[in-house]
């Protein structure tokens, strides 16, 4: 059996999903290709919340997409009824000296300032003290500390917003295949010819959104470029919730220099006495088939112990629930955007590097836009793959 469409999207996670939505508004015969059926816990989409903020430090050319994404999750609400942003604000916190990092970015919290001052983005800077007296759960801070808080931040439900978009682009005309492994991928003179188990669908172009899943299918050069990292989620007991108001934000905390001091949550979702909280780890690699999911017992007990104790109000060592995802990470933690060097119809949306939630639906509009012939109304050269070279 074979088909023929104007865009295949391989990958239905949190870029493909959004693309597949945006190609689907613009009248495109579209299908969208999954291993799995999404949303699912097996790539970098799911747990429950990501952080979202609009000034985002790891620069200023990220700004427009997560821009457009706030505005089309609020589209989308409107459309569906579902609930996919809390604008809970957002907070992140650094010593003051600015001797910090975090996704390779030094004085992190100076450039997310630096972003919000550009693009007009409404926000406050901090210091440890008033950090204390308007946000109690944060411990032990130092008038020393400083923070940017941008009120219009908060979390957003992947699993909803991945559920919501391909939703729409259904009833928009989309076709959407789950449980479809691609077998191979190829450009011949007639377009891209994609090969699954049960047809052959011949595309115009193509758009790799695989995640983990993207060196193994492309090869070269994304086998060298791309590495695939497990991070963990943690989920700790409340003994007492009563520092987490209605309007406690997410936060983002670097305690210490590198990349690794830090730790990163969410406030208590409504009616659970409990607080998910996670850090990145950049030292050991995996793959999408053979990651580990489980998570131990002592990996809990650990992140505790090393950045949660003493830091958030309440907080006990009683694990309520863990889950790993996973990171498929560039060597500059930057996204790439940019066609195939060796295959010109074929785009490729990865890697996200631990950061790109907030980014998605304003991507996938960006790619949508691009593919249709108008140009993308965000900059994309500096997301190419010549970067690297």
């Amino acid at each position: 059996m074979s088909r023929r469409v104007d865009v295949a999207v391989l990958g239905l996670g949190a870029m493909g999903s959004a693309a597949l939505y945006q190609l689907a508004r613009r009248g495109a015969a579209t299908v969208g290709l999954d291993r799995f059926a999404p949303p699912h816990a097996f790539g970098s989409s799911h747990g429950e919340t990501r952080i979202t903020r609009q000034a985002v430090g790891e620069g200023s050319d990220y700004v427009p997409f997560v821009t457009a994404s706030h505005r089309i999750w609020r589209e989308l609400e409107a459309e569906t009824g579902e609930t996919l942003l809390n604008a809970c604000g957002a907070l992140v916190m650094a010593p003051g000296n600015g001797v910090s990092s975090h996704h390779g970015k030094p004085d992190f919290v100076g450039r997310s300032i630096a972003a919000a001052r550009g693009a007009g983005i409404a926000h406050a800077v901090l210091d440890g003290r008033e950090v204390t007296r308007r946000f109690p759960q944060f411990l032990n801070l130092s008038g020393d500390d400083r923070a940017y808080y941008e009120p219009g931040g908060g979390y957003v439900f992947p699993e909803r917003c991945l559920a919501a978009q391909l939703r729409r682009a259904g009833e928009l005309g989309a076709a959407i295949r789950t449980g479809c492994e691609v077998l191979a991928l190829r450009q011949d003179a007639g377009g891209v010819r994609i090969e699954t188990a049960d047809e052959v669908i011949h595309a115009d172009r193509a758009i790799v959104t695989a995640g983990a899943w993207t060196a193994p299918l492309l090869g070269r050069p994304f086998d060298r470029l791309l590495t695939v990292r497990r991070q963990v989620l943690h989920w700790y007991a409340l003994e007492d919730d009563s520092a987490y108001g209605p309007r406690a934000p997410v936060f983002i905390w670097m305690y210490g220099t590198g990349d690794t001091d830090y730790l990163y949550g969410f406030p208590p979702m409504p009616g659970c006495r409990s607080i998910k909280v996670a850090t990145e780890q950049y030292s050991t690699m995996t793959t999408a088939e053979a990651v580990e999911r489980r998570v131990a017992p002592p990996e809990s007990a650990e992140m505790y112990r090393l950045r949660v104790k003493g830091r958030l109000a309440g907080a006990t060592p009683d694990i309520v629930r863990a889950a790993a995802c996973l990171y498929t990470v560039t060597p500059d933690r930057g996204f790439i955007i940019d066609r195939h060097p060796d295959m010109d119809r074929v785009l490729v949306v990865s890697a996200c590097s631990g950061h790109g939630f907030k980014h998605s639906a304003g991507i996938g509009e960006a790619v949508a836009a691009n593919l249709a012939g108008g140009g993308s109304p965000v900059d994309l050269a500096p997301f190419a793959l010549a970067r690297f070279h």
